[in-house]
């Protein structure tokens, strides 16, 4: 993706903005800019790419850094694509630190083009507390973008951001913020809400969900939140977190079967997972349904990645049969090894049945491979 994206800053663009510039500000210097964000072009990935016009903004922008903003915000609206816009934020991390309101007023500003998520880290790294008592204003904005801003860019392990190590240790002073955000009506902010909430899961799983389970959860948008928040804790089994879901204990099932086909296969190939198992209960039970991928490594060892297949409501001794299709391809961040790789079938956070496909260099592909299966607490 980073490769993909790095092609957005190339020659052509610099020119267009370029063009851009010189006719929002008669005193850019057109020639420096050029210069600056040409030189070793093709050597720079993607975020020396975008640091790079920066620094080309600023040697070719004249006078002081409130007028550069000036002219950078008229440029805004003609930039016309979300991620190249992301350096007029990062103009304002790199240059104004020191003119707090100024710079916060801008990143709220550019925000609508390319998210701010990224600047707002460094003034929130500078002065923790101020920064976060105007993020919490923007949770009350009427533009989906800034609201959106006022969780993202607090969030305390942002992917592709700086580290927040005072809100990995203590997140609490981002409470206020996804309180006022907890029944947003935009899916974007929402969506932003629930990865902030998880990412304190990973350290704070008590404190997530006490937050979570303390808001109004018969609210729709409330309750998508808290389900995609516990995404997380609810794959790791944490009762507290599959009971937010209306998960209620163990499964109570049968597994008559759980197989992989073709038990053998090459880099590329797709697998079919088949599942069926018969309800045990006495009564409707609530069933998240998950598959474990134990992947082979270089070191001979495995690495466990869950996925989620279904979440299901099944009535008393009722059957149900899944099917899941997954391709087998490298990834960059998944690379796979040949080696046997053992997948589980996991419900309500249990194991209750395993098999196995082996991934071979040049093998050909055979049949399915049977479960070992195991049964589930009976009613």
């Amino acid at each position: 993706m980073a490769d993909a994206l790095k092609h957005m800053f190339d020659a052509a663009r610099y020119r267009r903005i370029a063009d851009d510039l010189t006719a929002v500000a008669p005193r850019f210097d057109r020639a420096c800019f050029l210069s600056v964000a040409l030189d070793g072009l093709e050597e720079r990935a993607l975020m020396d790419r975008l640091r790079q016009t920066t620094l080309a903004c600023d040697a070719a922008l004249p006078d002081t850094y409130a007028e550069k903003l000036t002219a950078l915000r008229a440029l805004a609206p003609r930039i016309e694509h979300g991620f190249v816009s992301i350096f007029l934020a990062d103009f304002v991390a790199t240059h104004g630190l020191a003119h707090f309101e100024l710079s916060l007023d801008a990143l709220k500003f550019f925000t609508r083009f390319g998210s701010s998520e990224f600047a707002i880290r460094a003034f929130l790294e500078r002065d923790l507390d101020r920064t976060l008592a105007v993020m919490t204003t923007w949770a009350a904005d009427p533009d989906e973008h800034v609201r959106r801003l006022a969780s993202e860019g607090s969030r305390p392990r942002l992917p592709w951001g700086r580290r927040l190590p005072a809100l990995v240790r203590d997140p609490s002073p981002t409470f206020p913020i996804l309180a006022g955000l907890a029944a947003d009506p935009s899916l974007y902010v929402r969506k932003s809400v629930a990865n902030h909430l998880n990412d304190i899961s990973k350290d704070h799983p008590e404190r997530m969900l006490a937050l979570v389970e303390s808001w109004d959860r018969d609210n729709e948008h409330t309750a998508w939140i808290a389900r995609h928040a516990a995404r997380t804790l609810i794959k790791k089994g944490h009762p507290r977190a599959l009971r937010l879901v209306g998960v209620n204990g163990a499964a109570r099932v049968t597994v008559d079967a759980f197989s992989v086909a073709p038990r053998t296969i090459r880099l590329g190939d797709t697998i079919t997972l088949a599942a069926r198992l018969t309800s045990s209960a006495k009564q409707s039970q609530r069933l998240v349904i998950d598959y474990v991928v134990r992947y082979a490594k270089a070191s001979g060892r495995a690495s466990a990645k869950v996925f989620k297949w279904t979440e299901v409501t099944l009535a008393p001794g009722a059957p149900l049969a899944l099917t899941k299709r997954q391709t087998i391809r490298d990834f960059s961040t998944r690379r796979h090894h040949a080696g046997r790789h053992p997948v589980d079938l996991q419900i309500n956070g249990r194991i209750v049945a395993s098999t196995v496909f082996t991934l071979g260099l040049g093998a050909k592909s055979a049949g399915a491979l049977p479960a070992r299966r195991r049964r589930a607490p009976s009613s």
